[in-house]
Protein backbone atom coordinates (compact mmCIF):
# COMPACT_ATOMS: atom_id res chain seq x y z
CA UNK A 1 0.00 0.00 0.00
CA UNK A 2 2.83 2.33 0.76
CA UNK A 3 4.25 1.57 -2.65
CA UNK A 4 1.04 2.56 -4.45
CA UNK A 5 0.67 5.63 -2.27
CA UNK A 6 4.16 6.75 -3.22
CA UNK A 7 3.75 6.21 -6.94
CA UNK A 8 0.40 8.08 -6.92
CA UNK A 9 1.95 11.18 -5.39
CA UNK A 10 2.51 14.24 -7.65
CA UNK A 11 5.38 16.14 -6.11
CA UNK A 12 5.50 18.62 -8.97
CA UNK A 13 1.99 19.80 -8.11
CA UNK A 14 2.87 20.43 -4.49
CA UNK A 15 5.96 22.33 -5.57
CA UNK A 16 3.93 24.38 -8.03
CA UNK A 17 1.30 25.10 -5.39
CA UNK A 18 3.96 26.15 -2.95
CA UNK A 19 5.50 28.37 -5.61
CA UNK A 20 2.13 29.99 -6.32
CA UNK A 21 1.50 30.52 -2.61
CA UNK A 22 4.93 32.05 -2.10
CA UNK A 23 4.43 34.24 -5.15
CA UNK A 24 1.03 35.34 -3.87
CA UNK A 25 2.47 36.13 -0.45
CA UNK A 26 5.36 38.03 -1.99
CA UNK A 27 3.04 40.05 -4.26
CA UNK A 28 0.70 40.80 -1.38
CA UNK A 29 3.62 41.91 0.76
CA UNK A 30 5.00 43.98 -2.09
CA UNK A 31 1.64 45.64 -2.73
CA UNK A 32 1.26 46.43 0.96
CA UNK A 33 4.76 47.89 1.00
CA UNK A 34 3.90 50.10 -1.97
CA UNK A 35 0.42 51.06 -0.84
CA UNK A 36 0.50 51.61 2.91
CA UNK A 37 3.56 53.87 3.22
CA UNK A 38 1.97 56.26 0.73
CA UNK A 39 -1.32 56.30 2.62
CA UNK A 40 0.40 56.71 5.96
CA UNK A 41 2.51 59.59 4.66
CA UNK A 42 -0.55 61.31 3.17
CA UNK A 43 -2.63 60.95 6.33
CA UNK A 44 0.23 62.26 8.44
CA UNK A 45 0.62 65.24 6.09
CA UNK A 46 -3.13 65.95 6.23
CA UNK A 47 -2.99 65.80 10.02
CA UNK A 48 -0.18 68.38 10.02
CA UNK A 49 -2.20 70.64 7.70
CA UNK A 50 -5.26 70.28 9.92
CA UNK A 51 -3.31 71.28 13.02
CA UNK A 52 -1.80 74.25 11.19
CA UNK A 53 -5.15 75.61 10.03
CA UNK A 54 -6.73 74.87 13.41
CA UNK A 55 -4.12 77.02 15.14
CA UNK A 56 -4.62 79.82 12.63
CA UNK A 57 -8.38 79.58 13.15
CA UNK A 58 -8.04 79.89 16.92
CA UNK A 59 -5.73 82.88 16.48
CA UNK A 60 -8.15 84.43 13.98
CA UNK A 61 -11.15 84.07 16.28
CA UNK A 62 -9.18 85.49 19.20
CA UNK A 63 -7.98 88.43 17.09
CA UNK A 64 -11.52 89.09 15.85
CA UNK A 65 -12.44 90.38 19.33
CA UNK A 66 -9.99 93.29 19.15
CA UNK A 67 -11.27 96.82 18.56
CA UNK A 68 -9.30 97.27 15.35
CA UNK A 69 -10.81 94.16 13.71
CA UNK A 70 -13.34 94.75 10.94
CA UNK A 71 -14.98 91.73 9.32
CA UNK A 72 -14.98 91.62 5.52
CA UNK A 73 -18.61 90.60 5.32
CA UNK A 74 -21.94 91.32 7.00
CA UNK A 75 -22.70 94.86 5.85
CA UNK A 76 -23.67 95.66 2.24
CA UNK A 77 -20.62 97.87 1.64
CA UNK A 78 -18.09 95.27 2.79
CA UNK A 79 -16.20 93.48 -0.01
CA UNK A 80 -17.10 89.87 0.80
CA UNK A 81 -20.80 90.50 1.42
CA UNK A 82 -21.09 89.76 -2.28
CA UNK A 83 -19.19 86.49 -2.44
CA UNK A 84 -20.19 85.54 -5.99
CA UNK A 85 -16.59 85.20 -7.19
CA UNK A 86 -15.73 82.99 -4.25
CA UNK A 87 -18.70 80.76 -5.05
CA UNK A 88 -17.54 80.48 -8.65
CA UNK A 89 -14.08 79.51 -7.43
CA UNK A 90 -15.65 76.90 -5.15
CA UNK A 91 -17.50 75.34 -8.08
CA UNK A 92 -14.24 74.95 -10.03
CA UNK A 93 -12.55 73.29 -7.07
CA UNK A 94 -15.51 70.95 -6.73
CA UNK A 95 -15.25 70.08 -10.43
CA UNK A 96 -11.55 69.31 -9.96
CA UNK A 97 -12.37 66.97 -7.08
CA UNK A 98 -15.15 65.26 -9.05
CA UNK A 99 -12.88 64.82 -12.08
CA UNK A 100 -10.28 63.06 -9.97
CA UNK A 101 -12.90 60.82 -8.39
CA UNK A 102 -14.16 59.87 -11.84
CA UNK A 103 -10.59 59.18 -12.96
CA UNK A 104 -10.27 56.44 -10.35
CA UNK A 105 -13.43 54.81 -11.70
CA UNK A 106 -12.26 55.14 -15.30
CA UNK A 107 -8.89 53.69 -14.40
CA UNK A 108 -10.57 50.58 -12.99
CA UNK A 109 -12.27 49.90 -16.33
CA UNK A 110 -9.08 50.52 -18.35
CA UNK A 111 -10.29 53.61 -20.27
CA UNK A 112 -6.85 55.18 -20.49
CA UNK A 113 -7.66 57.98 -22.96
CA UNK A 114 -10.60 59.14 -20.85
CA UNK A 115 -8.41 58.85 -17.77
CA UNK A 116 -5.87 61.29 -19.20
CA UNK A 117 -8.66 63.72 -20.13
CA UNK A 118 -10.07 63.66 -16.60
CA UNK A 119 -6.67 64.20 -14.98
CA UNK A 120 -6.01 67.12 -17.34
CA UNK A 121 -9.45 68.62 -16.60
CA UNK A 122 -8.80 68.36 -12.88
CA UNK A 123 -5.52 70.24 -13.32
CA UNK A 124 -7.25 72.93 -15.38
CA UNK A 125 -10.12 73.34 -12.90
CA UNK A 126 -7.61 73.66 -10.05
CA UNK A 127 -5.63 76.29 -11.97
CA UNK A 128 -8.84 78.24 -12.63
CA UNK A 129 -9.64 78.11 -8.91
CA UNK A 130 -6.21 79.48 -8.01
CA UNK A 131 -6.44 82.26 -10.61
CA UNK A 132 -9.92 83.06 -9.29
CA UNK A 133 -8.52 83.43 -5.78
CA UNK A 134 -5.80 85.73 -7.08
CA UNK A 135 -8.45 87.84 -8.81
CA UNK A 136 -10.24 88.23 -5.46
CA UNK A 137 -6.95 89.40 -3.95
CA UNK A 138 -6.51 91.92 -6.76
CA UNK A 139 -10.04 93.24 -6.28
CA UNK A 140 -9.51 93.63 -2.54
CA UNK A 141 -6.27 95.56 -2.98
CA UNK A 142 -7.87 97.70 -5.69
CA UNK A 143 -10.61 98.62 -3.20
CA UNK A 144 -8.02 99.55 -0.56
CA UNK A 145 -8.18 96.41 1.58
CA UNK A 146 -4.44 95.98 2.04
CA UNK A 147 -2.72 93.46 4.29
CA UNK A 148 -1.71 95.94 6.99
CA UNK A 149 -4.90 98.01 7.14
CA UNK A 150 -7.07 95.46 8.95
CA UNK A 151 -6.37 92.16 10.75
CA UNK A 152 -9.23 90.51 8.84
CA UNK A 153 -7.49 91.42 5.58
CA UNK A 154 -4.24 89.86 6.77
CA UNK A 155 -5.93 86.62 7.75
CA UNK A 156 -7.82 86.44 4.46
CA UNK A 157 -4.61 86.71 2.43
CA UNK A 158 -2.78 84.35 4.78
CA UNK A 159 -5.37 81.56 4.92
CA UNK A 160 -6.34 81.63 1.25
CA UNK A 161 -2.66 81.87 0.30
CA UNK A 162 -1.72 78.82 2.37
CA UNK A 163 -4.61 76.90 0.91
CA UNK A 164 -3.51 77.86 -2.60
CA UNK A 165 0.07 76.75 -1.90
CA UNK A 166 -1.16 73.32 -0.83
CA UNK A 167 -3.23 73.10 -3.99
CA UNK A 168 -0.18 73.95 -6.09
CA UNK A 169 1.63 71.08 -4.41
CA UNK A 170 -1.25 68.85 -5.44
CA UNK A 171 -0.92 70.03 -9.04
CA UNK A 172 2.71 68.92 -9.06
CA UNK A 173 1.54 65.55 -7.76
CA UNK A 174 -0.92 65.38 -10.66
CA UNK A 175 1.90 66.08 -13.10
CA UNK A 176 3.71 63.15 -11.52
CA UNK A 177 0.65 60.98 -12.18
CA UNK A 178 0.52 62.14 -15.80
CA UNK A 179 4.22 61.31 -16.17
CA UNK A 180 3.51 57.84 -14.83
CA UNK A 181 0.69 57.57 -17.36
CA UNK A 182 3.15 57.89 -20.22
CA UNK A 183 5.77 55.82 -18.45
CA UNK A 184 3.54 52.87 -17.52
CA UNK A 185 -0.13 52.88 -18.57
CA UNK A 186 -1.07 49.77 -16.60
CA UNK A 187 -4.12 50.62 -14.45
CA UNK A 188 -2.64 49.01 -11.36
CA UNK A 189 0.47 51.19 -11.73
CA UNK A 190 -1.65 54.36 -11.66
CA UNK A 191 -4.27 53.35 -9.12
CA UNK A 192 -2.22 54.14 -6.00
CA UNK A 193 -1.21 57.62 -7.18
CA UNK A 194 -4.73 58.47 -8.32
CA UNK A 195 -6.26 57.34 -5.04
CA UNK A 196 -3.85 59.44 -2.99
CA UNK A 197 -4.39 62.51 -5.20
CA UNK A 198 -8.16 62.11 -5.01
CA UNK A 199 -8.07 61.90 -1.21
CA UNK A 200 -5.87 65.00 -1.09
CA UNK A 201 -8.23 66.97 -3.35
CA UNK A 202 -11.33 65.99 -1.38
CA UNK A 203 -9.60 67.11 1.81
CA UNK A 204 -8.60 70.49 0.33
CA UNK A 205 -12.11 71.02 -1.02
CA UNK A 206 -13.71 70.53 2.40
CA UNK A 207 -10.96 72.63 3.98
CA UNK A 208 -11.81 75.42 1.56
CA UNK A 209 -15.52 75.19 2.48
CA UNK A 210 -14.52 75.69 6.11
CA UNK A 211 -12.28 78.66 5.25
CA UNK A 212 -14.99 80.13 3.02
CA UNK A 213 -17.51 80.05 5.86
CA UNK A 214 -14.98 81.42 8.33
CA UNK A 215 -13.67 84.31 6.24
CA UNK A 216 -17.06 85.52 5.01
CA UNK A 217 -18.76 85.53 8.43
CA UNK A 218 -19.98 88.75 10.03
CA UNK A 219 -18.69 90.47 13.13
CA UNK A 220 -21.70 89.22 15.12
CA UNK A 221 -20.92 85.64 14.07
CA UNK A 222 -17.32 85.99 15.25
CA UNK A 223 -18.51 87.41 18.54
CA UNK A 224 -20.91 84.51 19.06
CA UNK A 225 -18.26 81.90 18.23
CA UNK A 226 -15.78 83.64 20.53
CA UNK A 227 -18.26 83.57 23.39
CA UNK A 228 -18.91 79.87 22.85
CA UNK A 229 -15.15 79.15 22.76
CA UNK A 230 -14.53 81.32 25.82
CA UNK A 231 -12.40 84.04 24.18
Amino acid sequence: MNFFREIMQKPWLSAETASINVSHIDNTHLNSQVRWPGKTALYFFLAVISVLFFLFTITFLSRSQANDFQALSGEPWLPLSDSKQLWINTIFLLLASISLQLSTVVNSIHRLNLLLILITLSSIFTAVFIFGQVSVWQQLTADGYFIATNPANSFFYLLTGLHGVHLLGGVFALFYVIRNFYKDTKPEALNASLTLCTTYWHYLFFLWLFLFALLTASTETYRTIALICGF
